[in-house]
């Protein structure tokens, strides 16, 4: 039995010797560096404390900076913004009498600071520090320095600038949510939530540079809908809990009242069966099960009410989108008509203008062709005007000839009278014609112009054969017979 005692007893301690090899192994890269620089923390207080002052007096700021030197370019990832809220520290008890310029030169070998704020009443204060990178080396090696009889006390500065988003759909990447929270002022800090294997678990943070951006993306999302993708539904923006998941809470900061030392009478233990820790520890346990299973139950009902709401989302954006599709196939049926009609206004209008233009030509042609005649029938007048007609010659023929006959007959009557009274009157001589120097001629051998002169033969050959049947009117003859009703003119 001793044996087997012994066994178990060296099992357990193998067991234990391996757990702690493998929680060694899982401790994380900064943990380790922690504790190294922890370490080299307490080695320099070591090395400066023989060197301290007699008298009990704490080492001043200058001498705590001495003989430490840190490259500041290996904690500068490539990329990274700078002076955020991220890297803000709280520096608490610090003596009263400490100034800003004294803080500044004891985070000075950790990069210029940005930012250096001290509340002297209140014994705090606020100090802002390149990255975050060197924040927590600061953080690290300055907390519990003691300075002037205080020990400090440092601690990352609460984001008051920090929102959670929930509800993020599948396919939503840092720099999406990056971009689509920008409107509200400059973002620090845009990070989706993964779990282990990397999936996206819906949540999300935002870090604004300052609290205006904060709270007007907080009012804006609560009275509007945010969409980041095509699916329609939005995200909700709350203010982020503020937690400390590095450093915890330390013996050394709970406060050591009466309820302190009374929770602490009895150390850690399980609860014996049948002992009243034990029959309420049981009734605990039962609550927090009945809890639970409350839980799974809101959990399985707004899952299901999830799946409802995307069910009847997909139906609802097909029957969208088919409106959408009647919409605008009525729309271009109306565009498609308003053109036609557009397009027959304009057959209209061309039709109306050739019509026009065909009455304007029309009317065109028959004004120069009502010109035309006008200059034809002005030709024709100005024609007559040199040349009479035919009947307007034939009448000033006529008179030429009658003319012509009567002078002939009146002639011959003179000459007659004249022999007559020159046989009575003697020694009384009448001129001839001959004697005047004209050619006598008799009423026989007087002829005509000659028809070709005017172009008209014919009607002027019938008044010459007028002209010489018809004798000339005389004016009669010495002693004829007038009439009864006739008297004589000469």
């Amino acid at each position: 039995m001793e044996n087997r005692d012994d066994r178990r007893e060296k099992g357990k301690k193998m067991m234990q010797g391996n757990r702690g090899f493998r929680m060694d192994q899982q401790n994380h890269t900064p943990r380790k560096h922690q504790q190294q620089q922890h370490q080299q923390h307490q080695q320099q207080q070591e090395e400066m404390e023989p060197h301290s002052p007699s008298n009990g007096q704490q080492p001043s700021i200058a001498s705590v900076n001495e003989g430490l030197t840190i490259d500041l370019t290996n904690f500068r990832k490539p990329g990274e913004k700078t002076y955020t809220q991220r890297s803000r520290l709280f520096v608490g008890n610090l003596p009263p009498d400490i100034t800003e310029e004294e803080l500044r030169k004891m985070f000075e070998k950790y990069g210029k600071p940005g930012e250096v704020f001290i509340h002297k009443d209140k014994g705090f204060g606020f100090i802002r520090l390149e990255t975050r990178t060197l924040a927590e080396i600061a953080k690290a090696e300055l907390d519990n320095l003691p300075i002037r009889g205080k020990q400090l006390r440092v601690r990352f500065a609460c984001h008051s600038a920090a929102l959670t988003i929930r509800n993020l759909p599948q396919f939503v990447s840092n720099e999406l949510l990056e971009e689509a929270f920008c409107m509200f002022g400059q973002v620090e800090r845009a990070v989706v939530i993964v779990d282990d294997r990397g999936r996206a678990t819906g949540k999300g943070i935002i870090e604004f540079a300052g609290k205006p951006a904060a709270r007007k993306a907080l009012d804006r999302c609560a009275d509007g809908s945010l969409l980041l993708t095509t699916f329609p539904r939005p995200v909700l923006v709350e203010p982020m809990d503020q937690y400390d998941d590095e450093e915890g809470l330390p013996e050394k900061l709970i406060p050591k009242n009466q309820m302190y030392h009374k929770e602490r009478e009895q150390p850690p233990r399980f609860a014996q069966p049948g002992s009243f820790e034990y029959e309420y520890a049981m009734r605990w346990k039962a609550l927090i099960d009945m809890e639970k299973q409350q839980q799974q139950q809101v959990d399985r009902n707004i899952q299901e009410a999830r799946e409802k709401m995307e069910v009847e989302m997909e139906a609802a954006r097909h029957e969208h989108q088919v409106m959408l599709m009647r919409q605008d196939l009525m729309r271009r049926q109306e565009e498609l008509r308003r053109m036609e009609e557009l397009h027959n206004q304009e057959v209209q209008k061309r039709k109306q203008i050739e019509l026009r233009q065909e009455e304007d030509r029309r009317r065109r042609e028959e004004e120069a062709r009502r010109q035309q005649e006008e200059m034809i029938r002005r030709q024709q007048e100005g024609f007559k005007g040199s040349f009479p007609d035919s009947r307007e010659q034939e009448m000033r023929m006529g008179q030429m000839n009658m003319g012509g006959s009567m002078a002939l007959n009146n002639r011959a009557s003179m000459a007659n009278a004249n022999v007559q009274a020159s046989s009575n009157v003697p020694g009384t001589i009448m001129p001839d014609s001959t004697a005047m120097g004209m050619p006598h001629r008799d009423s026989s051998e007087m002829t005509p112009p000659p028809a070709d002169r005017f172009g008209q033969s014919s009607s002027i050959e019938g008044l010459g054969t007028m002209g010489a049947n018809q004798p000339g009117f005389t004016r009669g003859a010495p002693g004829a017979d007038f009439g009864p009703n006739k008297r004589r003119r000469y």
